[in-house]
């Protein structure tokens, strides 16, 4: 592999390496309906100020979020609502799964 590939697929893993943790897609779920304040998000994901801070910095790293502060608040946004196809898609298969576990079990 070339260091171009490398780096192409570095970063895609950078993307995914963001999403693995519950409270991160939490908040991108949250922010695929719109902006919130971090206060709000802090409040949701039910973990103290800084906690949510660091995630929604790992996030942002990522290139999935985007802030804005206003006065006193920032603001999140999500920046690439395409990861919603992949959770679709995840949920998919785990719900295919299911079915087949279920098919399987009734066979007994």
């Amino acid at each position: 592999m070339d260091a171009r590939t490398q780096a192409r697929f570095e970063a895609r893993a950078q993307v995914f390496k963001a999403l693995a943790h519950p409270s991160r897609l939490f908040m991108v779920d949250v922010l695929s309906h719109g902006e919130r304040c971090v206060c709000e998000l802090t409040a949701m994901v039910g973990a103290d100020m800084s906690t949510v801070s660091k995630h929604l910095s790992v996030l942002k790293s990522a290139g999935i979020v985007a802030d804005e502060k206003r006065g006193m608040q920032v603001y999140y946004t999500l920046k690439m609502p395409c990861v919603l196809r992949f959770f679709d898609c995840v949920s998919e298969v785990l719900k295919q799964s299911a079915a087949e576990r279920v098919d399987l079990a009734s066979i007994r």
